[in-house]
């Protein structure tokens, strides 16, 4: 059995907001800590049944980037979720309705 660790170092300033994060993952391919602006972690229990989340995004980070962020988000989750559940028509609504918030978000 081989185990992997996914590492996140988050810098805050004296009121506890974040300042910069960083991350690092030995099975990544990418040697050192980098550098991001955002993170949304999302964490089932399945004991409780509950998801844990921890959002995190420095101060620096423009709005436009966390819409973009956020649109990229959905996207991807439909992905996810679709290859965890072969549930392609629900998957196909999670991308109907990431389209529709890139749109009202982005302008695109």
């Amino acid at each position: 059995m081989k185990e992997s660790e996914i590492k996140f170092s988050v810098t805050l300033d004296d009121n506890k907001v974040p300042e910069k994060i960083q991350w690092e993952a030995g099975d990544s391919g990418m040697p050192g800590k980098k550098d991001c602006s955002a993170t949304l972690l999302a964490i089932w229990d399945s004991k409780e049944h509950t998801t844990l989340r921890i959002d995190l995004w420095t101060k620096e980070m423009p709005v436009e980037d966390m819409k973009r962020f956020f649109y990229e988000s959905f996207i991807s989750m439909a992905d996810s979720y679709q290859r965890s559940t072969e549930d392609a028509v629900n998957a196909e609504e999670i991308r109907k309705f990431g389209d529709w918030f890139g749109k009202k978000a982005l302008g695109t």
